[in-house]
């Protein structure tokens, strides 16, 4: 009978990784659920104002009419400007989320657990490198996924008619990522970048600052070239014209011919809004693809 002269650590079972990134990073889970449910609370309070918000932007007339109220009954509501400064407040957070993924996923997520050396303890017990980034890229893909999807829902819905005097203009930039599927591509991105920035730098500190920098150049980037992802719709008319409000402009020319004046606009009608969430989605998924095909490089070249 011969004895065993080295013992097989047991196996670890990718459920078991996921739970164990959950357990390190409970604070930033606790959180990241904290701030969705008051955020979700927000949107339903919001949604029950809308009626009352919607006529106290409604058209009026002094002395009233059989259809219209009196300007001022109407003047008297308030919630509308509740209404709209919550609404503003939400599209804001849904669009600067990525920006705090990237900085957790740089600092805490891997740069800090590359520089203390819990990362490398992790891979000598049979959680080899590539798995262990696997899990701690996937579990919070998911909830990013899932949280910032259902908020995304949560607002289209709490904004009802969308009207622009009260929820904005759909182009506007907080507007436009935060009712559409670009908002979970942004924040996928940040988490990409971020976990990139963490492996390159293996350090918290620097890893937060890069990943920060390149998520706040890759926002700007797309926020200013955002009218050129589509092509615009041309309107050629004699004398002026106005567009209508819903018209995102893009160009604007005045050039009379033969002596008489010639208008041309260059501009995104409200049905752009898809095509353009389309392509900025892509865009943004294209990005997270290439950053985490890159940290997965990066660690198996790193590796002994």
């Amino acid at each position: 009978m011969t004895a065993l002269g080295t013992a097989t650590a047991p196996a670890v079972r990718p459920g078991g990784l996921v739970r164990t990134v959950a357990r390190t990073h409970r604070t930033a889970l606790a959180l990241t659920l904290l701030v969705l449910a008051t955020a979700t609370a927000a949107l339903i309070w919001l949604h029950s104002l809308g009626d009352e918000a919607r006529a106290g932007d409604s058209a009026c007339a002094t002395p009233p009419t059989d259809r219209l109220p009196s300007c001022a009954a109407v003047e008297a509501i308030t919630v509308d400007e509740t209404y709209a400064s919550g609404l503003a407040v939400i599209a804001t957070v849904l669009s600067w989320v990525m920006f705090p993924v990237a900085a957790w996923a740089g600092g805490a997520l891997i740069g800090r657990e590359l520089e203390s050396g819990t990362a490398q303890l992790a891979w000598t017990q049979s959680v080899g490198p590539l798995r262990w980034l696997a899990a701690k890229l996937a579990a919070p893909a998911a909830l990013l996924t899932a949280g910032t999807g259902g908020l995304v829902l949560v607002n289209v819905w709490a904004r009802g008619d969308a009207d622009p005097d009260l929820a904005g203009d759909w182009y506007y930039p907080d507007v436009f990522v935060s009712t559409g599927p670009v908002a979970v591509a942004y924040a996928l991105a940040g988490l990409a970048l971020g976990a990139l920035a963490g492996l390159v730098w293996r350090r918290a500190l620097p890893a937060t600052g890069v990943a920060l920098a390149a998520s706040l150049l890759l926002h700007n980037l797309l926020e200013r070239h955002r009218e050129d992802l589509w092509t615009p719709v041309t309107r050629t008319e004699a004398g002026s014209f106005e567009l209508p409000r819903s018209a995102l402009q893009v160009a604007w020319y005045d050039s009379p011919r033969h002596g008489v004046p010639l208008t041309r606009a260059d501009f995104h009608p409200e049905s752009h809004f898809w095509p353009l969430q389309y392509v900025e989605t892509g865009l943004l998924l294209a990005v997270a693809a290439t950053a985490t095909a890159a940290a997965f490089v990066l660690l198996a070249r790193r590796l002994p």
